[in-house]
C-alpha cells in the first residue's frame, strides 16, 4: 500500500533556507546543504529553519537529526495529511495546521499541510506546497525589525505563523458568504437544480474547515496548561488569542451553515410556488372545461327523443352557450386573482 496520497506531477522538491538571528541583524541563507546546516546549528545562534516542499523526505529526516529533534516527531511532519494538532513532548512544541485556500472559485477548496517545531533556539517550519518565499510577510517583518530580533522572538514567530494561517480563513469565509447571498437571490428569482449543488459544495467546504480546526479548540487549552518552558509570556498570550480566533471562525462557519440551509429553503419554497402555479393552471383549465364537457356529453348521447338535435341552430346555440360559460368563468377567476403568476422572475 502507498504511504501517502498521490499528487499530480509529484511532490515539490525540498528546499531549505535558514534565517539566522545574529546580533547585527537577521541573515537569510538560501538553499542550505546539510553541511551548512550543521555549521549554523553548531554556532548556537537562534535559527528559523524553513523547509519548502516534501519531495525528499530523507533530507527532512536528516534535518531533524541535526537539530536533535526526537524521532517521534518525524512521522508527524512527514506523513500527509495529518490531523490539525498542537502538542508538546520534552522541550519541543509541535503544531500542525493546514493552509486553506480556494483554487479559482469558492466551490473548490485546497488544503496544504504546514508543520512547525519549536525548541530552545530553533524554529522549524515545513510546508507541503512550494512557494517562492515561505511566510513572505513574516519574513519581511523579521528582516526589517528594529531592534534586531533575538532568541526570545522564536516563540512569537510560532504564533505569528499560526495567526497567518488562521487569518487567511476569514477572507475565504467572506467570499463564501457573498456566494451564498448570490445563490439565495438566484433561488428566489429563478430556482435551478444546480443551485442546490453549489450550495451543497459550499456546505461541504465549511464542513472541511470545521474538521481542520476542530482539534484546536481543546488542544490549545491543554497546551496552555502545560506551561512549556520554551514558550515565553508573549508566546503564551499569542496562543490565547489564537484560541479566540478559532472560536470566531467556528461561529462564522455556523452562521454560514445556517445560510446554506436558507438557500435550500428558498429553493424549496420557490420550487413549491412553481408547482403550485402549475397545479393552479391545471385547475383553471379543468374548471373551465368541466361544464363544457358536461354539455358535450349530454348532446353526445344517442337518444331519439332529444328535441334539440333537430333544431336548425342547435349546433350554433350550443357553441355560443359553451363560449358564454367559459367567458363567465374566466372573468370570475381573473377577478379573484387566479391568473396571477407567482413564479415570474423578479428583477
Amino acid at each position: 500500500m502507498p504511504s501517502a496520497l498521490f499528487l499530480s506531477g509529484g511532490r515539490a522538491d525540498t528546499e531549505i533556507s535558514v534565517v539566522c538571528l545574529t546580533v547585527e541583524g537577521p541573515q537569510l541563507h538560501w538553499r542550505c546543504s546539510n553541511e551548512q546546516l550543521c555549521d549554523l546549528v553548531g554556532s548556537g545562534l537562534p535559527l528559523w529553519i524553513r523547509v519548502n516542499g516534501m519531495g525528499q523526505p530523507h533530507r527532512i529526516r536528516e534535518l531533524l537529526e541535526i537539530c536533535a529533534i526526537p524521532p517521534v516527531f518525524a512521522p508527524l511532519v512527514l506523513d500527509t495529511p495529518q490531523a490539525t494538532r498542537v502538542d508538546s513532548y520534552a522541550d519541543v512544541v509541535a503544531v500542525v495546521l493546514h493552509r486553506l485556500r480556494f483554487c479559482q472559485d469558492p466551490l473548490q477548496l485546497v488544503s496544504d499541510q504546514v508543520a512547525m517545531l519549536l525548541t530552545d533556539r530553533r524554529l522549524i517550519s515545513i510546508e507541503e506546497a512550494p512557494s517562492s518565499q515561505p511566510f513572505a510577510s513574516l519574513t519581511e517583518w523579521l528582516l526589517e525589525r528594529t531592534p534586531p530580533a533575538a532568541a526570545e522572538v522564536l516563540d512569537d514567530l510560532l504564533h505569528y505563523m499560526v495567526d497567518n494561517l488562521l487569518d487567511g480563513i476569514f477572507p475565504m469565509l467572506e467570499q463564501m458568504a457573498n456566494r451564498l447571498d448570490d445563490l439565495e437571490e438566484a433561488a428566489l428569482r429563478d430556482p435551478r437544480p444546480r443551485i442546490l449543488g453549489r450550495a451543497y459544495q459550499l456546505r461541504n467546504n465549511l464542513r472541511r474547515i470545521r474538521q481542520q480546526l476542530w482539534p484546536l479548540r481543546h488542544q490549545i487549552l491543554l497546551f496552555l496548561r502545560q506551561n512549556q518552558p520554551v514558550m515565553g509570556p508573549d508566546g503564551l498570550q499569542g496562543f490565547r488569542e489564537m484560541a479566540q480566533n478559532v472560536e470566531q471562525i467556528f461561529d462564522s462557519c455556523e452562521i454560514l451553515r445556517h445560510q446554506c440551509d436558507a438557500v435550500t429553503e428558498a429553493h424549496m419554497a420557490s420550487t413549491g410556488n412553481r408547482m403550485n402555479q402549475i397545479m393552479k393552471t391545471l385547475t383553471i383549465v379543468s374548471t373551465i372545461f368541466a361544464p363544457l364537457t358536461f354539455i358535450a356529453g349530454i348532446y353526445g348521447m344517442n337518444f331519439d327523443n332529444m328535441p334539440e338535435l333537430h333544431w336548425r341552430y342547435g349546433y350554433i346555440a350550443s357553441l355560443v352557450l359553451m363560449g358564454a360559460i367559459a367567458t363567465i368563468q374566466a372573468t370570475w377567476l381573473s377577478r379573484r386573482g387566479w391568473f396571477e403568476d407567482w413564479t415570474a422572475p423578479r428583477r
